[in-house]
């Protein structure tokens, strides 16, 4: 039986905030001060917030994954932390 690919469900709805759109990012983030070190959050975003919703984890020290939402799609790079 070959295997099918399947659409995320519609409900993978973008954080940012007034967007509507459908997400196809997963950004996995923590805040060191309030989680331990392999806890996780995620926000959902779509490709127009992706960048935007990365860079204010990443300044804050936040980020730690960047995932497609689909299985195949290439995640956007992630800078190094300094």
């Amino acid at each position: 039986m070959p295997l099918e690919r399947h659409e995320p469900p519609s409900d993978l709805v973008c954080s940012a905030r007034g967007c509507h759109g459908r997400a196809s990012w997963l950004l996995r983030w923590n805040n060191p001060r309030l989680h331990t070190p392999d806890r996780r959050k995620t926000w959902l975003a779509c490709e127009q917030h992706v960048a935007g919703l990365s860079e204010h984890l990443d300044v804050r020290g936040f980020l730690r994954e960047t995932e497609a939402a689909v299985a195949g799609e290439q995640p956007v790079p992630q800078r190094s932390a300094s």
